[in-house]
């Protein structure tokens, strides 16, 4: 079986991971979470700390950070003793940070360092996330579930999604998987969903679907996304195996995965406007909107709607009339809902 390291910048940097194939039969056990050396861990969130913040100051120019430019430099962005010097640390403290050495650095530093670097907001958040992980702090007060089954088989949260009948609402977890949708974003995403069987997967639907070319227009915008949106999660979570199972099958399969995923950019999916193009309707202009599910770490609600009065308005309830037929299903309740 291929493994990838769920932090690989190249193919070269491969290490162990297991990986998951996307043949439709079941999933590989994964090791006992006892089974796993912590030390493994820490030096990937070292990796993955040095390669951050390396891929963050190349992409800052001296101009940008206004700074005169002096000499020629062999490589792109500013130089370690830049940083150093707008962040109000010694060199040789920065130099150290940047080989992922980020275990007890004080608020106050890593703030300095995303000023310098000129981090944004999700930046900022990963860099700090990724500095918890190497104290071994968790992100929240609680483990995070991982998105279970019963999680989404809670009666309550798919009267929720029901709830929305102009609009298409479905729950994701970290690793991307579609766990739960109302019947319009059933009938929506039937493209990604296909026939059943294993649950379908936003990153697997992108990267290894030819028919995911056709369902996004703007497929580039939304394949930098989707990385974008994971390497976020993996920061908040470097310890997801299911992650890490994901990134590395997609990474041994797909060659613009493996780019975008070596280029370190990080994203939250927040609101914003996107296109589709659906086989029955054609093209859709719609607004999302991602909401956290607070009851279920790691688990969020994304919905989509269209302006009112819109042409996209009338297709989506074109669409919501193919989808009358169908009744929606409701898991059997069991303990609170």
């Amino acid at each position: 079986m291929r493994r990838v390291r769920l932090y690989a910048k190249a193919a070269h940097e491969r290490e162990e991971v297991p990986v998951v194939t996307c043949t439709g039969r079941a999933p590989q056990p994964l090791p006992h979470a006892a089974n796993v050396d912590p030390m493994d861990h820490r030096a990937d969130v070292r990796a993955e700390v040095r390669e951050f913040l390396t891929s963050r100051r190349a992409k800052l120019s001296p101009a940008a950070a206004g700074l005169p430019q002096i000499g020629q430099r062999r490589v792109p962005g500013l130089r370690r003793g830049e940083v150093a010097a707008l962040a109000g640390v010694s060199v040789e403290y920065y130099s150290k940070l940047e080989r992922g050495a980020i275990a007890g650095a004080s608020a106050s530093v890593l703030d300095a360092i995303a000023r310098a670097l000129q981090l944004d907001d999700t930046e900022r958040g990963h860099l700090f996330a990724l500095a918890r992980a190497a104290d071994g702090i968790p992100t929240s007060g609680r483990p995070r579930r991982r998105g279970s089954a019963q999680a989404v088989s809670r009666p309550s949260l798919h009267w929720m999604l029901e709830a929305f009948t102009d609009g298409i609402a479905f729950v994701r977890n970290a690793q991307q998987d579609l766990l739960a949708a109302n019947t319009l974003g059933r009938v929506f995403y039937r493209p990604l969903i296909g026939d059943g069987g294993r649950t379908p997967n936003l990153a697997r639907f992108q990267f290894l679907d030819p028919a995911s070319s056709d369902f996004y227009p703007d497929w580039d915008l939304f394949a930098h996304m989707c990385v974008a949106i994971m390497r976020a999660e993996a920061g908040r979570d470097p310890h997801d195996r299911g992650l890490q199972n994901l990134v590395g099958e997609l990474s041994t399969q797909s060659e613009t995965f493996r780019q975008l995923w070596g280029a370190h950019d990080v994203r939250t999916h927040g609101a914003g406007t996107k296109r589709f193009h659906h086989p029955d309707v054609g093209e859709l202009s719609l607004a999302y909107e991602e909401l956290a599910i607070t009851a279920e770490p790691g688990l969020v609600m994304i919905v989509y709607t269209a302006e009112p009065g819109s042409p996209s308005a009338e297709k989506l309830r074109l669409l919501a009339s193919l989808a009358a037929g169908q009744p929606a299903t409701y898991p059997a309740p069991h303990g609170n809902v």
